[in-house]
């Protein structure tokens, strides 16, 4: 490439106007060639003495950067892979773990002091429990259940079903749907269906399945069996939650609860089976290890589909908790999902192995 590719003005030794030629005699102008060159011809000038190099090949070169195109950044240095995030349990679980102790401890004093103080725990969590329901119908739906007729009917229904066994329970279940349809007259009659609907269905979801864990306690050994229902529920929830927060990748049911898995489901099924062999073998007169290891298996799908059958309600309604009385936990629904549908298992199984007591 010379210099008048770039526009450089005219090198030294060109001799004469821009406009003419060469004057005669002159030596020729260029980059190869100046004054110096006229004064010493090619012929005398000496060689210079150039090393020997190796025969290297043509390497192409790369055009130089215009001042009007920017240089080429240079190329970033790899960044090192960022460390894998650690899971979350997406709860306080210390205020979680708590909470949990704390509720333990009353229900289990109150079990084995008196037997008449664990049916008022169960009343009044069945009556909050409604009161969650409802208001969370209410608030997301419209949906106005009359939570005065279920509220007393569903305390009444555990006493009931405590004192007068499963046809009190039977009974309190049909006087309260029976409130629940008059309460409603009350009010205007638009939505009344869904309404009355509303209150049988959380009549029965709530107090009726909860009379189950006071029909347990009427037996002999009847706070060795509550016992052993509140054990295997919660080793249960324990094993699928420890084995599917540690190992979890393949889902359960994603379009329902998301964060469930089938390795929990496997942690869940183990845990219960393990802790109702025990129970059974130890806690249960007449029980044998087997029979426990077939209500563990019972306890965990029964669980599973409770707390799956109150995560589809919640996804109905657009929320994530029932309440938010329990830190850590949410509200009383959200404890009360997995329990209130393994009460009637455990107890129908109890009653097959070992009898009613």
């Amino acid at each position: 490439m010379n210099d008048s590719s770039w526009g450089a003005p005219p090198r030294a030794g060109y001799w004469g106007p821009p406009d003419q030629g060469p004057a005669q005699g002159a030596a020729p102008a260029g980059p190869a060639y100046d004054a110096h060159d006229a004064l010493y011809p090619a012929e005398t000038q000496p060689m210079p003495i150039v090393p020997d190099m190796p025969d290297v090949p043509d390497v192409p070169q790369e055009p130089m950067a215009s001042a009007s195109q920017p240089a080429p950044e240079a190329p970033r240095a790899p960044q090192a892979p960022k460390a894998p995030q650690k899971k979350s349990a997406g709860r306080d679980l210390g205020a979680a773990i708590g909470v949990g102790v704390g509720l333990g401890a009353v229900i289990v004093a109150s079990l084995f002091i008196v037997k008449a103080v664990f049916i008022g725990v169960i009343a009044v969590a069945v009556v909050v429990g409604l009161w969650e329901l409802t208001s969370r119908l209410q608030e997301r739906k419209q949906i106005k259940a009359p939570l005065v007729p279920l509220a007393v009917g569903g305390a009444a229904m555990v006493v009931a079903g405590y004192v007068r066994g499963t046809e009190g329970a039977w009974v309190a279940m049909a006087l309260t749907a029976l409130a629940v349809l008059v309460w409603r007259m009350t009010e205007p009659p638009e939505g009344y269906l869904k309404d009355v609907t509303a209150g049988v269905f959380a009549a029965f979801y709530v107090p009726f399945l909860a009379t189950f864990v006071a029909l347990m306690l009427t037996a002999d050994d009847g706070a060795q069996r509550v016992l052993t229902f509140l054990l295997l529920t919660v080793v249960s929830d324990t094993g699928a939650y420890a084995i599917g927060w540690r190992f979890g990748k393949h889902k359960l049911a994603p379009r329902i609860s998301p964060g469930k898995t089938r390795e929990g489901l496997v942690g869940a099924v183990t845990f219960a089976m393990a802790a109702g062999a025990l129970c059974m073998e130890f806690l249960i007169d007449g029980g044998a290890w087997w029979q426990g290891l077939l209500i563990g298996l019972a306890v965990a799908a029964s669980a599973t589909l409770g707390d799956l059958g109150e995560s589809m309600i919640k996804r109905d309604l657009g929320i994530k908790d029932m309440g938010t009385l329990l830190p850590g936990h949410g509200g009383i629904m959200d404890r009360l999902d997995s329990l209130l549908p393994t009460a009637p298992v455990v107890w129908l199984l109890l009653v097959i192995f070992v009898g009613s007591g």
